[in-house]
């Protein structure tokens, strides 16, 4: 069973014809793309009208900086996590996280953000999905669907499908106990009902803005660059068999890095199932200013 594969750099579209994602992009600040966001799900949410209103669909990237095609794929992600839908024909508020693996680090370049971890968690994914390989660039759903990163047409079309939930508003105090931690604490309603199966409340902290010269590789010579990089995932608690009105509550706990800065940085929150890896909710979190 072949476990690791790369896609080629050009993919084909739904009329047959070869396509290559572009390669330009807006630059924007940090605090730019969470505003954006957040206010392109306010602005989806005023649209319900009567009802719950619905939260954000949420996009995992899996990539490396190892594989000659994510760059376009990490482009695509850094345009929907800011915000920017200019021909993308997205009409659903998205969140987005690129967790970068660590499987192409042997081909010469080891990816500066790669991590076993997030590894572990796409072949989780590839189990949940039913697939018999892991690759890059791989986007995945709601915990529900996946597709090949690079190819537009088809990240569009699995997000505008994708299911939503009734949006959440979890209480986050956020805290830095110490110079080299950041702590989140979480307490309210899910809003939904919890019934005969287990949901891990998960806390992911990201970090944007980074430029990085590759000099090895499949990509040597190219200048990359990374926004939404998932520097941390931390569980804040389990929950089961609950009503949508009871309060829930958790803690989680981050190690920061050299250079950490809170302008570059975003806390994601959002509801997993646990053996279905099904997400069920997806809210952002705001870092307060005088982290």
């Amino acid at each position: 069973m072949a476990w690791f594969w790369c896609c080629s750099k050009r993919e084909k579209n739904k009329n047959g014809s070869s396509e290559v994602v572009g390669n330009g992009a807006k630059v924007h600040t940090a605090s730019e793309m969470v505003e954006s966001a957040t206010a392109t799900a306010s602005a989806s949410a005023s649209k319900a009208g009567k009802g719950p209103s619905q939260g954000p669909v949420l996009i995992e990237l899996f990539t490396s900086q190892g594989c000659t095609t994510s760059p376009s794929a990490d482009l695509l992600i850094s345009k929907l996590g800011r915000g920017d839908m200019q021909g993308l024909e997205v009409d659903v508020p998205v969140v987005v996280l690129a967790f970068h693996v660590d499987f192409w680090d042997y081909l010469g370049w080891k990816d500066p953000f790669s991590s076993s971890l997030w590894t572990v968690r796409q072949r989780a994914y590839s189990q949940a999905l039913q697939q018999d390989s892991i690759y890059t660039p791989q986007v995945v759903v709601q915990g529900r669907a996946q597709c090949l990163g690079s190819n537009v047409d088809s990240v569009i079309s699995l997000v505008r499908s994708a299911p939503r939930f009734t949006a959440t508003d979890m209480q986050a105090t956020v805290s830095k106990p110490s110079e080299s931690t950041l702590q989140v604490s979480l307490s309210g309603p899910l809003r939904f009902k919890v019934d005969g199966y287990s949901l891990d409340v998960l806390v992911a902290l990201y970090e944007n803005d980074h430029v990085t010269d590759c000099t090895k590789g499949e990509n040597k010579g190219r200048v990359l660059t990374n926004d939404f990089v998932v520097k941390g995932l931390e569980k804040a608690c389990t929950v089961r068999d609950i009503s949508a009105r009871k309060t829930v509550t958790g803690k989680v706990t981050f190690n920061l890095w050299e250079g950490f800065s809170r302008n570059k940085c975003g806390l994601v929150l959002f509801f997993q199932n646990s053996s279905t890896m099904e997400i069920q909710g997806v809210q952002i979190l705001t870092l307060p200013n005088n982290i």
